[in-house]
Parts: structure tokens; sequence; C-alpha cells
């Protein structure tokens, strides 16, 4: 399981089915997954798509974390992920509701995760963006990523 962190405004803690509400109500929002592909439309196949990262076996220190604000609301805001990607890489990714934009959220989450990658884990981590998205381009800039280029699938890749 991977470990929690907190932010000044956030904690990140390791994704449960306890949040699968929240996180199927954020994929109902169109432009939440607007660059993102999945099964959004057929809702058994997004609950079974979800849960099935909820539940799937990660190596040591993977995982989703959820991210809420501090306590006493501890709204939920999205999550922020480390995962394998096509067994040569591990991915950092983050998904956040529309009512979260604009606020930093998303890099103070992702900041954590990404030192925890490089300090804990020793690795190096790949960001796969689509080119239209420019916020999550943002993101990855702002927590140190650098462009290198397209991927094989037209998305724009970032490392760090």
């Amino acid at each position: 399981m991977p470990p929690s962190f907190e932010t000044p405004r956030l904690v990140l803690r390791p994704r449960t089915m306890a949040d699968l509400p929240d996180c199927l109500a954020m994929d109902r929002d169109s432009e939440v997954v607007r660059y993102v592909d999945g099964p959004w439309a057929d809702p058994a196949a997004h609950r079974a798509f979800v849960e099935a990262r909820i539940t799937a076996a990660y190596p040591a220190g993977l995982g989703y974390w959820t991210v809420r604000t501090r306590a006493p609301e501890a709204a939920f805001l999205g999550w922020v992920l480390l995962i394998p990607l096509d067994g040569t890489a591990i991915e950092i990714g983050w998904r956040f509701t529309r009512a979260s934009w604009g606020h930093g959220y998303a890099t103070e989450a992702a900041a954590p995760v990404l030192a925890h990658a490089r300090d804990a884990l020793g690795v190096t981590v790949v960001a796969d963006i689509h080119p239209d998205n420019a916020a999550s381009m943002r993101v990855a800039e702002k927590i140190g990523l650098r462009r290198i280029g397209p991927d094989a699938h037209g998305a724009i890749r970032y490392a760090g």
C-alpha cells in the first residue's frame, strides 16, 4: 500500500472502495474526462473499470491516492496515480473535480507523489498528456517534469 501524504491544504491517502462514489461522480462530468479515453458512457463498465483500479495489486509504493481537503470538511477533490505503464515505465497522473480546478490542488497533490517516486522508489516517471490539455501540461511543468515529445499514441510525454 502506498504511503499517505499531507500538504498545507490537502490530505492524500491510498484510494479505497469507500472512494468509489466520489470517483464515479467525478468521471460523470464530461469536461473532467474530456481528454481521457474510458468507459464513461456505460455505467456498468465505468463502475467495473474504477473498481478494478481500486482493487488492483500494484507494486510496493505505487497505486492511487485520493485527494481531499484537510478536515473538518475533507472534501473530495480527485486523485493522483503512480502506476506501471506498459510494463516499462511508471506513470504519474491526476484527475480532479471541475469545482477544484484553478486552485493549484493538482500541482500541490502531484508534487509529493513525484518526490516519493524519485526519493523513496528511485524511479523516473512519465506523464502522457493529451495535446489539447493545456492545464495538465502546466501541472506537469510546475512539478518539474520536462516535455520530451509525443508518445506512440499522439499524447505529449513528460518525464522526470
